[in-house]
């Protein structure tokens, strides 16, 4: 009984503060207020780099659509980083007017792609990498907002990610988590002074910086995870832009959800392994409290597990008849619902789009299956497809 009580108390203090550091944030979030565009002072040369590992259903319609911004066509170029794209994509691609580079690699990331594409263009050229996903759309005036920020001094701002089709009970979900990230992860953080999270797409860097950092970055999976990382080591303060929406295809069924999550499962908790020490001696040594909630923030546990557990241990804390951890156990689980329900989007509690919260427990079951899975993410990519011709994944 001793051995349970303390095992008990260890998950109590680790649920109970991952619930209290989420409520925080997601209250935060609601004082958070997006700066004022200002005026443009200039218009700063954007490299647009999409990185296409076999997205022949979409990257042709998305590279199209990227030349489509209101901004000086002379100030930005659009570059597809094609990896295993069919013939076809290829000559319609080179059609367009964008440049279209090639690569090849026993095993594919992200990381290995940008960085190939990094050092093929001219570093005097640009002034801001953009970084898109292959079936990401740029809402209008994502471009001059991104500018504008960093005509405010910014180095590093990421836009906010919307969903872009809500056609399934599963992409509503991930289109809710998606809002509740941004809420919490970036809202939340930048209200309390402290770097938004990046999102992987519709995030911009200084160019000469970007160049710097990213040939440090080795990830299979999570490569933005490890890039927050080492910006905020670097004391580099990420910044957050909610009026800059870039639209983000959300998963359409519970595969494909599982093997994104074990992506982002196994990304987190290795980064939280690698870089938790340096960043507590950078808290004592330099104060640098902003890399160190970062590597902070990578223990927490995954979102949708979390209050299934707390639900579970109430449940089995009552048949075994101990009413005060039952309690303990409800209180947190209503905490973190509640910092949930602070940033869901409204539209999850309208119709259509509240009969997908129905299918929760396919997601938590789904999440849960992600963990079996992580061991794999963490030897090779494991791509998520996009469109309705889904290419089959690499080996």
């Amino acid at each position: 009984m001793i051995l349970i009580n303390f095992i008990t108390l260890l998950l109590l203090l680790y649920f109970g503060w991952a619930v209290l550091y989420q409520l925080i944030f997601s209250v935060a979030g609601h004082f958070y207020r997006t700066p004022s565009p200002g005026e443009t002072g200039q218009y700063r040369r954007i490299a647009v780099l999409i990185p296409a590992y076999r997205e022949d259903a979409v990257i042709v319609e998305v590279a199209r659509r990227t030349l489509e911004q209101d901004y000086p066509s002379d100030k930005y170029s659009v570059t597809v980083i094609a990896d295993s794209l069919q013939p076809a994509t290829l000559l319609a691609l080179r059609e367009l007017p964008i440049r279209v580079i090639e690569v090849a690699f026993a095993k594919s990331t992200k990381s290995k792609a940008l960085n190939r594409t990094l050092e093929q263009l001219p570093a005097e050229d640009y002034d801001i990498a953009l970084i898109l996903d292959a079936d990401n759309e740029m809402a209008p005036g994502f471009l001059q907002r991104i500018n504008l920020s960093f005509e405010r001094g910014a180095s590093v701002v990421q836009g906010q990610r919307m969903p872009k089709n809500l056609d399934t009970p599963m992409s509503v979900l991930d289109g809710a988590s998606e809002s509740i990230n941004n809420h919490i992860l970036c809202a939340g953080h930048r209200a309390l002074g402290l770097s938004a999270r990046l999102a992987g797409s519709g995030m911009a860097f200084d160019y000469t910086l970007f160049r710097e950092v990213m040939p440090q970055v080795k990830a299979i999976g999570g490569f933005d995870k490890e890039l927050e990382l080492r910006l905020t080591r670097r004391g580099i303060a990420i910044t957050y832009d909610a009026e800059a929406r870039v639209l983000d295809e959300k998963v359409r069924d519970t595969e494909v959800f599982s093997n994104q999550r074990s992506r982002w499962i196994q990304a987190q908790f290795s980064y939280a392994k690698i870089f938790f020490r340096p960043a507590l001696r950078s808290l004592f040594q330099s104060g640098n409290r902003d890399f160190f909630n970062k590597a902070l923030q990578m223990w927490l546990p995954p979102r949708l597990l979390t209050p299934g557990i707390l639900g579970l241990a109430a449940g089995i804390s009552l048949l075994l008849g101990s009413t005060s951890y039952a309690l303990i156990w409800s209180g947190l689980l209503t905490g973190n619902l509640l910092s949930f329900a602070l940033g869901m989007p409204v539209y999850l509690f309208k119709a259509p789009h509240r009969s997908a919260l129905r299918q929760l427990p396919a997601a938590f079951l789904a999440t849960l299956a992600s963990l079996l899975k992580a061991r794999r993410a963490a030897a090779s990519f494991m791509h998520t497809p996009h469109g309705e011709q889904e290419a089959p994944e690499k080996e």
